[in-house]
């Protein structure tokens, strides 16, 4: 039986707060719901987002996903201002 979409979303935020690093991939994702295909996995990571409960974190070369409070800014304070 397929995960709803709820259920994708508290794996992803799981994942993003449990992992070992702040930042993550969209393929890092991708386990979270094996069945869906990662299209479907990277629209819900973007509804995520648009909510406030993931954000965007940009190296420069690549985008990754991170939950806003485990980034840490400029400053070296955690979260975001």
């Amino acid at each position: 039986m397929a995960m709803s979409v709820e259920e994708v979303e508290a794996a992803i935020i799981e994942k993003a707060t449990k992992a070992p690093k702040p930042q993550l991939y969209i393929k890092d994702f991708y386990e979270c719901d094996p069945e869906r295909k990662p299209r479907e996995i990277k629209n819900i990571a973007n509804d995520l987002t648009k909510k406030g409960k993931l954000m965007f974190w940009s190296s420069g070369s690549t985008t990754m996903y991170a939950i806003p409070s485990r980034i840490k800014n400029e400053e070296g304070k955690e979260g975001v201002n």
